[in-house]
């Protein structure tokens, strides 16, 4: 199946929405120039389509295989890496301090979904360096920069996150990989970690891994983590490699999806010790760990909206080729099924959810730059505080949707949906992952009512909620908008019933309000995809004659809009009154699990 970057709806948020006008004037981001910001986005549009579409369906049939202790990807793998970390993709938004490209985060947010969408088995190796990059950036010595973060930012060398543990999951508290102090000031490794994307493989000659283990006295529980950087191939003080560590893959897993990607059971240490180096602090590993995590949590989201535009895609080429039955108004017969209601339902409301999430991580992606980049201390401030906010929601929230819009795109097929030669399926089977890596959507939930609302009793969701009303009151005061301005204010309403009762309950019925977190989840994530799309509305009623857009896409970005905020957005209220149902029956159920 094809793929087509929707670059005009790229543009029209970068510019419209997200403001990179005002990004483009913040220090570090002043080469975001319009012709530039165009030109990156066409040939990752290019890139995307001709080169790493074409791949999806060979990972998915040919996946990955373990010979003789090497990892072995699929055909066309190591070649398209090649041209992509050659183009400079991988650092396309890292530090040109090492050798990446220095582009403001809301400009490379599509590009990075270009490339889900293409290719996402494929994308998660370069994703892997940007999150190993910031937190080597952060975190670790001079001397660990120095000799690792060109290599990893320029794609040279790959990388990897060694979190989970066989008997431990996403309990990291309970983690036994252990770290033995040597006297050259390394540490030598042991232990096992599994779920490791791309943990081994023959595209790059080097991976250095982000490993979490215990030092001989570290305290119990999390706050006795650290973090190490262990190379596959150990580094000479020239630089080349020198001899192969004491790391090994150990076996593979067989998943439902995401077959072109490595995810591999990992050894350290099973002779001497595999040789390490602590980055920062002893026991403050998960810390900068996080830093890594909450750079992949973000590019998982995108990972939803990726994979949902290409399965929107295909779900619409079918429908305006697929003839079949017979118009249910008319009566009329030879009409391609795009044209029977249900079906043009069904493609509306996958467009809708995909430009909710789309404008949102956009949003997201302007607050990280401004966050980073802006002088305005107090700007920057709020600008990292709705980051850290919205974090859960743009990971949890665009996942758990991406997989309706994955369902919808299969329902579109009809029969034809469920063998796998038409490749709708693979996108339905790639999806399902996102959801549970790099933290499910109950832990994403529980994150966000637990450490971003109830720790600061909800200020920065009443700041966001008085931001969100004045979009209403805009919407009130433009002709012909006035019908979602009242659906809005429904929505703003019922967001705020459920974050009171959040907060009059926090503390003395935790259970309660913990049971009715993921509810929450989708209910913040709803109200902000029909504010978005709000502000998306307003902006296409404030072009002027002679704009680049087209008036009948400006007009289609205004039904979309309204349709969001009828069809969908109405869930709001009813989101809201089952986080206090949840809450309350599911904690106080003794007998219903039989």
């Amino acid at each position: 199946m094809n793929y087509a970057a929707p670059l005009a709806d790229m543009r029209f948020l970068l510019q419209e929405v997200a403001g990179l006008r005002e990004i483009a004037q913040l220090p570090g981001c002043e080469e975001a120039t319009p012709d530039l910001v165009d030109a990156v986005l066409e040939e990752a549009g290019k890139f995307a389509a001709g080169v790493l579409a074409p791949l999806n369906s060979v990972g998915d049939r040919e996946s990955c295989r373990l010979e003789n202790g090497k990892v072995i990807t699929p055909p066309g793998w190591s070649e398209a890496y090649k041209a992509f970390a050659e183009g400079g993709w991988v650092g396309l938004g890292l530090s040109p301090d090492y050798g990446g490209q220095g582009l403001p985060k809301c400009v490379a947010t599509p590009v990075w979904e270009m490339w889900f969408s293409a290719n996402t088995a494929f994308t998660m190796l370069p994703q892997l360096n940007t999150g190993e990059a910031e937190a080597i950036l952060l975190a670790a010595s001079d001397e660990l920069k120095a000799t690792y973060l060109q290599k990893l930012v320029t794609g040279e060398w790959g990388g990897t996150m060694n979190l989970t543990e066989p008997q431990a999951g996403s309990d990291l508290a309970a983690i036994r990989c252990r770290a033995e102090p040597q006297a050259d000031g390394s540490y030598r490794l042991s232990g096992q970690k599994i779920f490791i994307s791309y943990g081994d493989h023959e595209i790059t000659p080097n991976i250095v891994h982000l490993v979490l283990a215990r030092l001989p006295d570290a305290p119990p529980g999390v706050k006795g983590i650290s973090m190490f950087l262990v190379p596959k191939y150990l580094v000479n003080p020239d630089g080349s490699l020198g001899a192969k560590n004491d790391v090994r893959c150990v076996g593979l897993e067989h998943k439902l999806g995401i077959h072109g990607s490595p995810t591999c059971a990992m050894s350290f240490g099973d002779g001497e010790g595999a040789v390490g180096w602590i980055v920062g602090q002893p026991n403050r590993g998960l810390e900068y760990m996080f830093i890594m995590m909450n750079e992949a949590r973000f590019g998982v989201g995108v990972q939803g909206i990726g994979i949902g535009e290409r399965a929107y895609q295909q779900a619409l080429t079918f429908a305006r080729e697929r003839v079949q039955g017979r118009d249910a108004v008319t009566g009329a017969v030879g009409q391609p099924i795009i044209n029977h209601p249900d079906v043009k339902r069904m493609l509306l409301t996958m467009r809708a959810r995909i430009m909710a999430m789309r404008a949102l991580a956009c949003t997201a992606a302007g607050w990280f730059d401004i966050a980073r980049h802006s002088p305005d201390q107090p700007a920057a401030d709020k600008a990292k505080r709705y980051v850290d906010l919205l974090m859960p929601v743009v990971k949890g929230w665009s996942t758990e949707t991406c997989q309706q819009i994955c369902y919808d795109a299969i329902q579109v097929h009809g029969g034809m949906g469920f063998v796998e030669e038409t490749g709708v399926a693979q996108h339905y089977r790639d999806a399902r992952i996102i959801t549970i890596y790099e933290g499910t959507t109950g832990i994403q939930a529980n994150d966000l009512v637990g450490r971003k609302v109830l720790r600061e009793n909800g200020a920065t969701l009443r700041e966001l909620i008085i931001e969100m009303r004045g979009v209403a009151a805009d919407l009130a005061a433009t002709e012909g908008m006035q019908s979602m301005a009242v659906r809005l204010d429904e929505d703003i309403a019922a967001l705020k019933r459920a974050l009171d009762w959040i907060l009059a309950n926090g503390k003395d019925k935790l259970a309660a309000v913990l049971a009715g977190a993921v509810p929450f989840l989708h209910l913040l994530g709803t109200v902000c995809g029909s504010w978005q799309l709000a502000r998306v509305a307003l902006a296409a009623t404030r072009q002027g004659d002679g704009n680049s857009y087209g008036a009948d896409y400006l007009r289609g970005l205004i039904e979309l809009a309204r349709f969001h905020a009828h069809a969908l957005a109405v869930q709001a209220p009813a989101l809201s009154a089952a986080i206090v149902g949840a809450g309350e029956t599911a904690a106080e159920s003794r007998y219903a699990l039989q």
